[in-house]
């Protein structure tokens, strides 16, 4: 798999973003409201990529520099029909990688407990649990997870 770096409002983020919407809907029974803006994702804010497999967008995902100077996973998805071929791990190394590369000392993320298979991803990568932030901070089925950077040569 190619990771090309992308704006967020990309037509292949796009398209993407909106599956993953959909899926959030399947779970969650609602898509993710929390407040995302396609800056937060530009540099020296933040970077978005897509994953490409013989010209097809396969993953995805981004991170945003919080406030406290951690970087945040947000949006990344892999869609069924590519899951099972390690692109989740893939996109995973190279947004913590550009996180690192930029001077982020931790990467956090919020997923939740009715997604077990994000769960295990994250904590299978070595992800542990964090103090709650954010949007969904008073959700008690929200899971806040991170790890210290840089993890890879």
């Amino acid at each position: 798999m190619d990771i090309v770096r992308r704006a967020y409002d990309h037509p292949d983020v796009t398209a993407l973003v909106a599956r993953l919407q959909g899926e959030y809907t399947q779970i969650y029974g609602e898509p993710d409201d929390s407040p995302v803006d396609a800056a937060q994702f530009s540099p020296p804010n933040g970077v978005f990529g897509v994953g490409y497999e013989r010209g097809t967008a396969v993953a995805m995902g981004g991170w945003r520099r919080r406030d406290d100077g951690r970087a945040e996973l947000k949006r990344m998805y892999v869609p069924d029909e590519h899951r099972g071929k390690g692109f989740s791990r893939a996109i995973l190394s190279w947004l913590e990688n550009a996180a690192a590369a930029d001077g982020a000392a931790e990467m956090v993320l919020e997923t939740n407990q009715r997604h077990p298979a994000a769960l295990a991803l994250y904590r299978s990568a070595g992800y542990t649990a964090v103090e709650a932030f954010g949007y969904y901070a008073d959700d008690p089925l929200t899971v806040y997870l991170g790890v210290s950077l840089p993890r890879r040569a």
